[in-house]
């Protein structure tokens, strides 16, 4: 069927933005997207607010109906119909048509100051960043000429509309091109849209004191107009300290037509200037800083913000958390990202974290998916924290109870770095929610995904807040097996011929099988303790592959490759080859006993990641050489104060049979990778208490020991080793 007019412009604008991009960036040339973002963005803001007046002119200089006698060049005649007044040198028709002239860098610059001298409000916002002898005029000609099609002469495409998706969509791209520097003042679009549709922002007052460019602002007004609401039902309240974020953002905002009088700036920024001390708002929306060592906490020791205990100086996540709970209304409601660690810290922060628990005004936690944000690969929570709980006309008594949501399976791979959430998934989330906080919801746990728990369910997690902590599937380690069946293996496979007299002495003693059935039959008295697997872990240290010839100032090494993991235990080292490393580099990457060496990258299509090898004494004292590990390997040393290294391995090897790890490939290329800081932040570990755990460790060492000196009962042992730990862990796992 042939497509009808109307069709055809859906279709012409659908990708306009991507495009526009594709050719700015283009022009971008040497440019830092950092400095090239005001370029962009303020020559898109300047196209908006011409479009918008010489609409307006247009109608004057017609003079009909209410606009009959009226003078087209009269600011005020403007400012009564909220639009910018814009003088005839800084139109955009004007700037246009001197788009190929040398000036125009500094024609734009004096547009941008007469724009501000007729507008007050927009008093120290506009960039004047475009005389600057680095930026090509040339260049800067064939962008005005590229912004200058955008909605021209279309009433269809409403130029606030399409103009305001570009900014945003460049916004976006901005961001993703100063990687880490871009999430200091933006947000994906999803993960605002999810905070927005939990919390629904329909009515009232919407305060962000870290708001970046202001997309969560620009996302209420999205949600009123969605839901056929008025907008002026709704104000906003926002706080920046960088001012140049501060300016994107207040742009954003005029170009939405939303009020951004009470959006404020200062330097010092909200702890130690508030610029809304008294403001009660009925809705937060909020990615504060992770992890802020530098926010002057020392100096606020007494604050009267900190309710639930004071914040530690070297970091502010939980001074984030009681700024947004002191500036709640009553009834209100506080949707914000924040730094995992929050949920599970120990020392001090955990202190302040229960007692937020225990005052019941945590309502919900969400655990996204990896890689959505541009500043981390790592999975973030979104944390719901409301002052009242308590049953109304449309919500249920929630007292005393929390919804955990465990999103982090949801959303897409837009590109090989960065995740997204679909519409879908936002709803599944939002609802979810919805459903268990209203009268009317139909909610029901769901195996994997959410829980409702007690605040007594989380005292017995130590006050812990990590969802995948309650929300779990069936445990993979959990699995039935009979006490006689590990018995029965275990004594024959100790018998086998070839093992070595010392270690068959050992194995084979009363006291040895004895101390294996002690924990067997009374493993429920021990106190085991389940933490993420990151916190355990000291350091983790990348690889070297070197050059296959002597150089000078180069030690030789054996450098371990992963193809050469399955014959370590065997001692099959033959294949390990050789390789000269630099002197300074051989002692911080060497591999040292305890250490785990996991592979990261298959190496070929199709071949698993996540495989690992244990470090022994005997192992190394097999070369007089240092032995490294390639680059497509790191070294992991865990925390010895908190787990031993071979309990370690031991969980590692089992989270690997089971497929844990290949949770976390990808593919961009055929070859898969292994995402070792995404396991290690999503993936749970089992500890015993120290005593146990030092016991339990002497048995398991006793099976290595033996299975590296009888590679004839190695398979055997293996398997004996592998079941008695599914024993451990099936009756201490919930």
């Amino acid at each position: 069927m042939a497509k009808s007019k109307s069709d055809k412009n859906n279709g012409a604008t659908l990708g306009l933005e991507q495009t526009l991009w594709l050719a700015a960036d283009k022009l971008r040339k040497n440019i830092d997207a950092a400095e090239y973002k005001h370029i962009a963005l303020g020559l898109i803001f300047l196209k908006y607010i011409s479009d918008s007046f010489e609409s307006l002119h247009n109608k004057l200089i017609e003079g009909k109906g209410d606009y009959k006698g009226a003078d087209p060049e009269d600011a005020d005649e403007y400012r009564a119909e909220n639009v910018f007044f814009v003088p005839q040198t800084a139109r955009w028709s004007y700037l246009h048509s001197r788009a190929k002239l040398p000036s125009i860098g500094k024609d734009v610059d004096n547009a941008m100051e007469a724009i501000e001298k007729e507008n007050p409000t927009l008093k120290g916002i506009l960039p004047k960043v475009f005389a600057r002898p680095n930026l090509d005029k040339a260049a800067l000609g064939g962008l005005i000429d590229l912004i200058g099609n955008i909605a021209l002469g279309d009433e269809s495409a409403k130029s606030k509309d399409l103009l305001g998706k570009v900014y945003e969509y460049f916004l976006g791209q901005f961001a993703n091109a100063e990687g880490k520097k871009g999430g200091q003042f933006y947000t994906p679009s999803c993960v605002v849209k999810l905070l927005v549709e939990m919390i629904q922002p329909y009515k009232g007052r919407v305060f962000d004191p870290c708001c970046g460019s202001g997309g969560m602002f620009v996302m209420s007004e999205k949600f009123v107009e969605s839901r056929q609401g008025k907008i002026n039902d709704i104000s906003i309240y926002g706080q920046e300290s960088n001012q140049t974020t501060y300016r994107l953002c207040r742009m954003n905002l005029a170009i939405r037509q939303i009020d951004g009088s009470q959006v404020k700036w200062n330097n010092e920024g909200s702890f130690l200037n508030d610029a809304h001390k008294d403001l009660k708002a009925d809705f937060i929306l909020a990615n504060p800083p992770f992890n802020d060592s530098d926010w002057s906490g020392e100096l606020l020791a007494k604050d009267a913000r900190w309710k639930y205990g004071t914040p530690p100086a070297s970091n502010a996540n939980f001074a984030w958390i009681q700024h947004f709970i002191y500036h709640l209304a009553p009834n209100g409601l506080s949707a914000f990202v924040m730094h995992c660690s929050a949920a599970s810290n120990k020392g001090y922060e955990s202190e302040i974290r229960k007692n937020l628990i225990e005052n019941d005004v945590v309502d919900c936690l969400i655990h996204t998916p990896t890689q959505l944000f541009y500043n981390t690969s790592l999975p973030v929570h979104l944390w719901i924290v409301t002052r009242n709980k308590k049953a109304s006309l449309t919500k249920r008594e929630r007292t005393n109870h929390v919804l955990m949501i465990d999103a982090s399976r949801l959303g897409f791979m837009l590109d090989s770095t960065h995740h997204s959430l679909p519409d879908e998934d936002i709803r599944k989330v939002a609802e979810t929610y919805h459903n268990w906080i209203n009268k009317n919801g139909s909610y029901k746990n769901i195996e994997g995904f959410c829980k409702v728990v007690t605040i007594e369910d989380i005292k017995k997690k130590n006050y812990v807040l990590a969802p995948n902590r309650f929300v779990k599937e069936k445990n993979v380690f959990s699995r039935v097996i009979k006490t006689d069946d590990l018995k029965n293996d275990l004594i024959p496979s100790l018998q086998l011929a070839e093992l070595a007299e010392i270690k068959m002495a050992q194995l084979k003693e009363d006291a040895f099988i004895h101390s294996i059935e002690k924990y067997i039959h009374n493993i429920r008295k021990y106190n085991w303790d389940e933490v993420e697997v990151f916190q355990v872990i000291k350091e983790i240290t990348g690889g070297e592959w070197g050059s296959e010839e002597p150089k000078k100032g180069y030690v030789e090494c054996k450098v371990i490759r992963g193809t050469d993991f399955p014959n370590i235990p065997l001692y099959n080292l033959g294949k390990i080859p050789t390789r000269f490393i630099k002197k300074e580099k051989v002692d911080d990457k060497k591999a040292s006993v305890g250490d785990l060496i996991v592979e990261m990258s298959g190496g070929s299509k199709g071949q698993p990641t996540g495989r690992c090898v244990f470090i022994s004494n005997s192992f190394l004292q097999s070369y007089d050489v240092p032995v490294l590990y390639s680059n497509f390997c790191k070294r992991i040393r865990v925390n010895t104060e908190l787990v031993d290294p071979y309990w370690f391995y031991l969980y590692w090897m089992t989270a690997h049979s089971e497929g844990l790890t290949t949770k976390y490939e990808n593919q961009p290329s055929g070859i898969r990778n292994f995402q070792l800081d995404e396991f290690i932040a999503s993936e749970l570990i089992l500890i015993p208490p120290k005593d146990t755990q030092i016991e339990l460790v002497k048995i398991f060492n006793a099976m290595y020991e033996a299975e590296q000196l009888a590679n004839l009962t190695s398979d055997r042992l293996k398997r004996i080793e592998k079941k008695l730990f599914y024993k451990l862990l099936s009756e201490n796992y919930e």
